[in-house]
């Protein structure tokens, strides 16, 4: 299976894809699409738009997981993150691609075993699963890649739980 995760964000919108066979776990992309914060906020959308349509084009994903808005305190702040998440939703959906979505919690929880982990108890696991020397970088890009791990264990958890024993 390959995964797509993915980190919204207008500044920074983080992305990884992993390759999972048998849980066995290889990066193939990582990275982060930037948007200039000088530039037209419609323009920043549409190249995070671009972006990911190349990306996906590119790598050729089975499925994305994109992590779920949290509360921000800054309104301004959150919703342009929010948008910035739709156009992730709206160029996944425009490629057919499944989509599945995890709060921070969950993903924290999925990775650690402990839904209020730091960054760096996040990033860390990443770092474990995937076999990397050291933590990916920037944390945009180590959170897309908690996103993608997150939907392969996830997606092993729900497989046990819906097959009945004999």
């Amino acid at each position: 299976m390959r995964i797509l995760g993915i980190d919204p964000g207008t500044g920074i919108l983080g992305f990884g894809v992993v390759d999972v066979d048998n849980s066995s776990y290889r990066l193939i992309d990582a990275g982060v699409v930037t948007t200039p914060a000088y530039t037209n906020h419609a323009e920043r959308l549409e190249d995070i738009y671009d972006s990911l349509t190349t990306i996906i084009r590119d790598s050729k994903p089975d499925v994305v997981s994109v992590e779920k808005l949290f509360f921000s305190r800054n309104i301004t702040t959150a919703m342009s993150v929010a948008e910035a998440r739709g156009v992730a939703l709206l160029a996944a959906r425009q490629a057919k691609l499944p989509i599945y979505e995890y709060n921070p919690m969950q993903i924290k929880q999925t990775l650690t075993g402990y839904g209020k982990a730091d960054k760096t108890q996040v990033q860390e696991m990443v770092r474990l699963q995937l076999g990397l020397k050291s933590v990916p970088k920037p944390d945009d890009c180590a959170d897309a890649l908690a996103a993608a791990i997150t939907h392969y264990l996830m997606s092993r958890v729900d497989d046990r739980s819906s097959k009945h024993p004999d």
